[in-house]
């Protein structure tokens, strides 16, 4: 008898933040139900916070999902991040390109001693060399892109300096791109503007596309039914295939595999003791810090509103807090240091979302139909924020820095107000639309069969040159 061949094996690599982690996480298990292992891999700090809230075991076989299997092993990147300070993005990203490479060389090595060769590799943004190390190793590789279809289209243009785009000499022109909606300068991705303090993260976002033609495929978190206009037009350029909305699948399969970084707090009894649509949801992402004053402002219009709400404020934001407000608000509202946001956003307590417009949010709250108040800080959120009040109108706008009357109009606007009918309208619309995408035979699912069973096609052959022509668009 023969020997059994390979078991299709793919090794997924994130960058160590939230909005990265999440989506490559969901992918990973939408992967491997389909009866692939995954080994998912980020570096050994972050891999702890993923631990901690997941309750799994790394370096093990893994846990049943679906008819597949996901394990966690991660990279030794031998950097002590245990202090309280966290490390600014650009340290990460300098650090992890600089060690980042030979250890993820180490850890695929290390699969094929352990009889797990690796198939195939899926890198998200901001670790491009992983592209790199996986061809010169012989194995094909495909990049998952965490933003819209439109904000790759917005970077790509830019980096091959294929439009206009606003300058020092001319920083007021709008940006016409094909497939997107004209974009005024406050409406592009921030780190794109020529006043943008954050010139070396533009570098890094720009980094990505160096080599990204090497990769196989390009996902994108995002279905083809939300983004059809700007999906065909940058196809002349690169061949996005959208495996999305990756969100938590509805049935639970993997639900104890979190990306979440921080541990969420158990707010669902909370949120069933409350009645249909009547909760304000307010989170605003996992790195901007707001001031002092802006938290101010929300909380005197949550705490004179008279509605329920809940309220997530980060551990390290939690000092912001006027004195006071907790006891205030008491059993009305409640304020937790994280939450499992696909869980609070598909509750049927929950009737809107204060949203910081991070692409994972953006996608949460069109698969839960939840309207939203938009309230982006930088980089592609503007953009997205853009997108859900004028081409997805599922809600409105609120400008920073914060005030508590104009909260107070974005909330009435969303919950009760004279146009709240059209846009829970079209949330119910989005909600239809991002289910039957991902559900089976949509076109996402049918984008991730396509890519498992060019998997399975390597494994049982070796990475020869199998290239799948049967993606959706």
């Amino acid at each position: 008898m023969g020997s059994e061949p390979p078991v299709p094996h793919v090794l997924m690599i994130s960058f160590p933040g939230q909005g990265h982690v999440n989506p490559l996480l969901r992918l990973a298990k939408r992967v491997a139900a389909k009866g692939v292992l995954i080994t998912f891999t980020t570096t050994s700090d972050t891999g702890h916070q993923i631990i901690s809230s997941s309750d799994v075991v790394s370096a093990d076989d893994g846990v049943p999902v679906g008819s597949g299997r996901l394990r966690f092993e991660f990279l030794d990147t031998n950097w002590d991040t245990s202090n309280d300070q966290k490390p600014i993005l650009e340290e990460s990203m300098l650090h992890l390109e600089t060690v980042g490479p030979a250890a993820f060389a180490n850890l695929i090595r290390k699969q094929s001693m352990a009889g797990r060769p690796v198939t195939y590799v899926v890198n998200n943004p901001f670790v491009p060399w992983a592209v790199d190390v996986a061809t010169d190793m012989g194995i094909p590789c495909a990049v998952l892109w965490v933003q819209s279809c439109a904000v790759f289209s917005t970077y790509y243009h830019y980096h091959h300096g294929l439009s206009d785009f606003p300058t020092e000499t001319n920083p007021d022109i709008s940006v016409c791109l094909p497939g997107i909606p004209t974009m005024t300068p406050e409406e592009i991705p921030s780190f794109l503007l020529p006043s943008n303090p954050y010139k070396s993260l533009t570098k890094a976002i720009l980094e990505q596309f160096r080599n990204i033609d090497k990769a196989s495929r390009v996902f994108v978190n995002s279905f083809t039914e939300l983004e059809p206009e700007a999906i065909d037009a940058i196809a002349k350029y690169a061949q996005l295939i959208p495996v999305g909305p990756l969100v938590e699948p509805e049935d639970n399969s993997g639900s104890n595999l979190r990306g979440d970084l921080i541990k969420a707090t158990d707010c669902l009894e909370w949120l069933d003791t409350q009645a249909p649509q009547s909760v304000i949801y307010i989170s605003l992402g996992s790195i901007v810090t707001f001031s002092k004053e802006e938290m101010a402002e929300m909380a005197h219009e949550l705490m004179t509103n008279g509605q329920p709400f809940l309220w997530v404020v980060r551990p390290d934001c939690r000092e912001l807090l006027p004195q006071g407000f907790l006891e205030e608000v008491k059993g009305r509202g409640m304020v937790v240091g994280w939450s499992p946001q696909d869980s609070v956003l598909n509750h049927s307590s929950t009737g809107c979302f204060l949203t910081h417009c991070g692409w994972n949010s953006v996608l949460e709250t069109l698969t839960a139909g939840v309207p939203v108040i938009a309230y982006p800080q930088w980089g592609d959120q503007v953009t997205d924020a853009k997108f859900l009040v004028d081409i997805y109108k599922v809600g409105v706008r609120l400008k920073a820095p914060v005030e508590r009357n104009a909260l107070h109009t974005a909330i009435e606007a969303v919950m009760d107000g004279p146009g709240a009918d059209a846009i829970k309208e079209h949330a119910a619309k989005w909600k239809e639309a991002a289910k039957t995408a991902v559900a089976k035979g949509g076109s996402s699912d049918r984008n991730i069969l396509a890519f498992v069973d060019e998997v399975m096609k390597r494994a049982a052959v070796g990475n020869d040159s199998l290239i799948s022509s049967s993606f959706v668009n």
